[in-house]
């Protein structure tokens, strides 16, 4: 583990991008940044597309460590280059910000009304690969639609069963079981999600810590027994489908949890903005979730 990363994490004033669509995400990213279906015919063309909106995100002076403490990557994204560096390194290097990694290869059919991972065969291989790029730490997201104690368990315990796995590799994981904005009762799977994660951190050892990235609650404070955890090196949250300022206005209500958004961070965006336009929407945006999140 870097050290330096590691305090970054812990003790830093800001966010996380996370800029991790993948497959299946991805052509709704390009549509909401103005390119639709119709400008490319294949995968590889799609994704040089969405690696030139990374870069250009990635690249842009309102995008550094002043307010951004890290970002996720795809691992395409990982793999690939931005003025020559690989992307992590240029992150750490350029920029200060923390290089993460999106590690789950998308969900399973819905049972108990919960989502869990598919099963990742080349993740340990995926993470000796990770640790080579110079990755910091893991992201693996699971899906909650129902108050359902047995599913929510379920998500869990292989969240945790993963992140062991992952902390094996020296990375530290990012646990992220998505409750649904839509869920029914929302705050009663939130109560039991908060128990069941409470009693595996228990669990773990005292010199391993993971990460928390969680939808941001519907009882203001909710999860600040996590984020004071001994094992918890921090706790994120998704903006989970609200509209960005709805999500920046309820993460300001929660002390102590810093925002880990997508759609809300490239929200306005467009390919068809000049490098200005185009950095004075992103500088707003940085500086409205940034200050959500520090409030």
């Amino acid at each position: 583990m870097n050290n330096e990363q590691a305090q970054i994490m812990r003790e830093g004033r800001g966010f996380i991008a996370a800029l991790d669509q993948s497959g299946g995400s991805t052509p709704k990213a390009l549509r909401l940044y103005g390119i639709p279906e119709g400008q490319y015919s294949t995968d590889e063309e799609m994704f040089n597309l969405v690696h030139e909106m990374r870069t250009r995100i990635i690249t842009s002076p309102s995008f550094n460590s002043d307010q951004i403490l890290a970002a996720i990557l795809f691992e395409m994204t990982m793999d690939r280059d931005i003025d020559g560096l690989p992307t992590a390194q240029y992150l750490w290097e350029k920029k200060g910000v923390v290089p993460l990694l999106k590690t789950d290869k998308g969900l399973a059919d819905e049972e108990n009304g919960v989502q869990v991972m598919k099963p990742n065969p080349g993740l340990d291989e995926l993470c000796e690969r990770a640790v080579k790029k110079g990755i910091f730490g893991t992201k693996m997201r699971s899906f909650i639609a129902q108050a359902n104690p047995e599913g929510i368990k379920a998500v869990v315990d292989q969240q945790f069963e993963v992140g062991r796995q992952i902390l094996g590799h020296g990375l530290v994981p990012i646990i992220e079981p998505e409750v649904s904005i839509d869920c029914p009762d929302k705050v009663e799977a939130e109560r039991i999600l908060r128990d069941e994660i409470a009693a595996h951190l228990d669990q773990l050892p005292e010199d391993q810590q993971v990460m928390l990235k969680v939808t941001i609650p519907s009882e203001d404070g909710f999860y600040t027994p996590l984020i004071e955890h001994p094992r918890v090196m921090r706790v994120v949250a998704l903006s989970g489908g609200y509209e960005r300022d709805d999500a920046n206005e309820r993460l300001s209500r929660n002390p102590g949890l810093i925002a880990s958004f997508s759609r809300a961070l490239t929200e306005g965006l467009s390919a068809q903005q000049s490098a200005e336009e185009f950095d004075a929407t992103l500088a707003a945006s940085v500086k409205d979730i940034y200050e959500a999140s520090i409030a």
